[in-house]
């Protein structure tokens, strides 16, 4: 069997919901950008949940959970999508045919573990790794996975088991597309909206959300006991959450900053620009705050978990400047 959905393009991306937004609606005749795409889903926020655990440690999120991107699309776009969960692999699978069948392109969501065309050193058990399938021949899917450069191919038991992987976030089988797009351009004012939403929760009042959830990191990493190995482990542990998985807190600055560059250009605020050099400069610091951190796991410098502390709070503290004044821009 021999299945390609025409016209296809597949994009790199910088992170795969975001990158499956601006891929998928694009397909569909919604130009979108990567950046567009996260700013607009109101994507950006920061976490702390110590009562959720990822790999034995608290959970510390840069966005927002998996699936916000997406279902952050449908309100500027007038759109509805189609979610679709499955008990069964076997079903699933057939389900996935179907679509393909229809000439769909479908957005799933799998475990980064089970997808071969990553190296082996590469894998890890996160099962909210979201991709494109756009085709299938024989027994091979055809994969528009965004953070990779190019198209990949996956045999189907593989594409099965990254599907039905289990554990936290498990997909279940998870796929979408969108079944009615009836707003196809971006409009200011669903732009500003978007931006207020974020600038609420990264100022909101809520202890481990925002800017206060990054001061109360700070205050668990600065009570850390320099000579327990377990305290080495949680600093890894907040490096990797912030580098590794997904795009990342620097990224994730990034990614907002080249949002705000054009949000400057459709809302007629010029303004926006100058705030998206800052908040670069801002995901700098967080880069230089992992470098740092890596720099003491590997011995090269003595472990200080109260410079870092420092360094987290630096970094809250831009952040509450930055998002005040982005309020006041869009004012």
């Amino acid at each position: 069997m021999s299945l390609l959905v025409a016209n296809f393009r597949h994009r790199h991306a910088a992170h795969c919901e975001s990158g499956v937004a601006s891929s998928m609606l694009s397909h569909h005749g919604a130009k979108l950008s990567e950046a567009m795409a996260f700013g607009l889903s109101a994507a950006m926020a920061f976490a702390y949940l110590p009562f959720i655990k990822f790999a034995g440690f608290p959970l510390i999120a840069f966005r927002m959970p998996p699936k916000a991107i997406l279902k952050g699309m449908v309100k500027p776009f007038k759109m509805r999508f189609h979610f679709e969960t499955f008990r069964e692999p076997a079903r699933g699978m057939a389900r996935l045919d179907e679509m393909l069948a229809q000439g769909r392109i479908v957005g799933i969501q799998t475990s980064a573990f089970w997808l071969p065309y990553f190296p082996a050193d590469m894998r890890f058990h996160f099962n909210a790794h979201n991709l494109i399938v756009f085709g299938k021949e024989g027994d091979d899917y055809l994969i528009s996975d965004p953070v990779v450069e190019d198209p990949q191919r996956c045999d189907a038991e593989n594409l099965s088991k990254a599907r039905f992987a289990t554990g936290l976030m498990a997909p279940k089988g998870l796929l979408y597309y969108p079944e009615e797009i009836g707003q196809k351009q971006v409009t200011a004012a669903a732009v500003l909206r978007a931006i207020r939403k974020t600038v609420r929760g990264m100022l909101g009042p809520v202890p481990i959300i925002g800017v206060r959830g990054m001061r109360m990191l700070a205050r668990r990493v600065g009570k850390l006991d320099p000579a327990d190995k377990l305290s080495l482990n949680y600093v890894g542990h907040i490096v990797r959450m912030q580098e590794e998985i997904g795009t990342g807190g620097a990224g994730f600055r990034f990614l907002y900053a080249a949002f705000l560059q054009e949000a400057a250009d459709i809302t007629g605020r010029p303004e926006l620009k100058a705030l998206a050099e800052r908040l670069t400069e801002i995901g700098d610091g967080w880069r230089e705050f992992a470098l740092k951190a890596v720099r003491m796991i590997k011995g090269r410098e003595a472990f200080d978990p109260t410079r870092l502390a420092a360094m987290l709070n630096t970094q809250a503290a831009h952040e509450a400047d930055f998002f005040r004044t982005l309020k006041k821009a869009i004012a």
